[in-house]
């Protein structure tokens, strides 16, 4: 890591320019409910001209507090313009809660110069928006950084080489490897590469052009999706573009194309207190969950809150837990203010009880059981013998199994009825009697399973689901891996199926689901070994699960999760300590 010194100059008086944030702003916030209450009145520079590495000029917001005295400040960097949600989300809450916010668009992006180049320039344009602030005379020489998504990807960027003026950071629903998001198991996510699309292309040039390129993507998703090839029938609904072109069809890791796009080094050894939010059906969960590992064995301070939430409702019905825990952090770390910290550095929401669980780490150290899919649909505990075959189904990827919720970008994400599409007769289902207790699962989930095809290849798709009194079949968690077998001899393959914290009440029953696919969230396996993107011909598989096949579910202990009364969400603690600063 390179040692940078610098020295922080005095600062001559700053006198606040005029200028209110945006009407559209200061509206959207007054329909929110639930966050604390305003502490400043709130300032706002627009448009103002930053140099990129490169010299060109990025466009950049400045909101501060209306009130003399020195504040903190947060780098918000974004590709999806400046306006609405930003503006409000962070713009004008944060500096109503006593920091100054630059919000800057991202080099090709909502008229900044340049031209985008997705996760190549992040790094050094972030280190330039650092060098421009130290000339300010508002800039006290200590920063924050927050965002979601994207705006997690370019945190990361300055954080592989951080400035000491650095103290914090705030990753919300983010991502540190294109890779993974884009290609998953060795399947393309097809629908959440398209979305992606559309938000990236569309989203920084307002919200007519993004509404307009949603609504095209809606009404053609299945004439897209079905496309043979599939490559570039994208273009239907967007026009070109050349870099969704470039990440379809560059499915292998190892590939140059990816080479210096994954930023997972820059946790390994980071030392910049780093909070850490997703939720159990947000996309890039698993990628949250591997930050957060990294940076406990990197010794660095971190905490992690992970809500019933997916990408999108984090910011949305999420926003207030989301909000006090982002301010709760920065507070702690640059106004040296940690009263709002908990005391234990994992919270996450517990499933099917609707609770919070306060934590020591994540994941717990639970004990891994197997249960083993069996004959008549059942699942069981007991350990088989044997290697027979169980059972087998047909997958046509002319009539692919369709996806149904889960971690999308798009409408439908998360938690969903899965009755209907079990009763296909291209998925397989296998099911605990009603528990006598409460199991609760608190990690990792997988299921090894061994197959054969009689093609040699298939896609593998797997998911844990709980099913109620009243049969309702619902998602927890799942995954896809992408196989090759060889002949018709069964193979084992292990697939990672996220994380989560459950409680499968008593009288519930475990189900295990498992099918060739989920389309169109993963691109259908044509079945004949060409790759998805350029697949032009279809041949459907015969898929045998095999005896020896288990999920592993890591059981927690049974311990009384925490209600809202025993420990407040960030949220509650927030509202909490409003009432009693009213009181006094």
């Amino acid at each position: 890591m390179t040692l940078h010194t610098h020295d922080v100059v005095p600062r001559p008086n700053w006198t606040a320019p005029p200028g209110k944030p945006p009407l559209s702003s200061r509206m959207m916030r007054a329909t929110w409910r639930g966050l604390p209450a305003k502490q400043h009145e709130v300032g706002w520079e627009r448009g103002l001209v930053v140099p990129a590495a490169d010299g060109s000029p990025l466009l950049t917001d400045h909101y501060f507090p209306r009130t003399k005295g020195d504040f903190p400040t947060l780098l918000v960097r974004s590709p999806y313009g400046r306006g609405l949600p930003w503006s409000p989300l962070y713009g004008l809450l944060f500096a109503e809660q006593g920091f100054h916010v630059v919000l800057q668009s991202c080099r090709g992006t909502s008229g900044s110069g340049g031209r985008f180049d997705l996760w190549r320039n992040e790094p050094a344009d972030g280190r330039a928006a650092v060098s421009w602030l130290r000339e300010q005379p508002w800039f006290t020489g200590t920063l924050g950084t927050i965002g979601p998504s994207y705006l997690g990807y370019v945190q990361w960027a300055l954080a592989l080489d951080p400035p000491p003026e650095l103290k914090a950071m705030v990753v919300q629903v983010g991502m540190h490897d294109p890779h993974s998001f884009f290609h998953a198991g060795g399947a393309l996510n097809l629908e959440n590469a398209l979305v992606s699309g559309a938000g990236i292309t569309f989203q920084h040039q307002g919200l007519a052009p993004m509404l307009k390129a949603t609504l095209r993507l809606h009404r053609r998703l299945r004439e897209i999706t079905t496309a043979r090839p599939l490559r570039r029938a994208y273009e239907s609904a967007f026009g070109e573009v050349p870099w969704l072109d470039d990440v379809m069809t560059h499915p292998d890791a190892d590939d140059p194309y990816w080479l210096g796009t994954s930023l997972g080094e820059a946790a390994e050894r980071l030392s910049v207190p780093t909070s850490l939010i997703t939720g159990w059906h947000d996309a890039l969960a698993d990628q949250t969950f591997e930050q957060y590992g990294r940076l406990r064995r990197a010794g660095c301070e971190t905490a992690l809150l992970v809500g019933p939430w997916t990408h999108t409702s984090a910011l949305q019905q999420g926003w207030p837990e989301v909000f006090s825990e982002s301010l709760a952090w920065l507070r702690a770390h640059l106004c040296d203010d940690p009263a709002g910290l908990r005391a234990q550095p994992v919270r996450v929401h517990v499933g099917g009880e609707s609770a919070w669980r306060d934590l020591d780490d994540w994941p717990p150290v639970p004990v891994t059981t197997a249960w083993f899919p069996a004959v008549n649909g059942t699942l069981t505990q007991q350990t088989p013998t044997g290697s027979t075959p169980l059972t087998s189904f047909r997958y046509d990827p002319a009539d692919p199994t369709p996806s149904l919720g889960g971690p999308l970008l798009s409408r439908g994400a998360g938690p969903r009825d899965n009755s209907a599409l079990e009763a296909r007769e291209d998925v397989l289902t296998f099911t605990t009697p009603p528990l006598t207790e409460p199991v609760d699962v608190l990690g990792p989930v997988s299921a090894r399973l061994r197959i054969s095809t009689d093609t040699g290849y298939a896609d593998v798709f797997a998911r844990l689901c709980d099913v109620d009194a009243q049969s309702r079949s619902t998602n927890v968690c799942d995954g896809l891996a992408r196989l090759q077998t060889a002949g018709q001899a069964p193979s084992e393959v292990t697939v990672p199926m996220s994380s989560t914290a459950h409680r499968f009440a008593a009288g519930h029953r475990i189900r295990l689901q498992v099918s060739g696919g989920a389309h169109p969230r993963y691109a259908r396996n044509p079945g004949t070994g060409e790759p998805s993107v350029e697949a032009t011909s279809l041949m459907p598989v015969r898929i045998t699960l095999h005896t020896g096949s288990a999920l592993a579910l890591p059981q927690g202990a049974q311990v009384r999760s925490s209600s809202a009364s025993d420990h407040p969400t960030p949220r509650q603690q927030t509202e909490t300590e409003t009432e009693a600063e009213t009181k006094e």
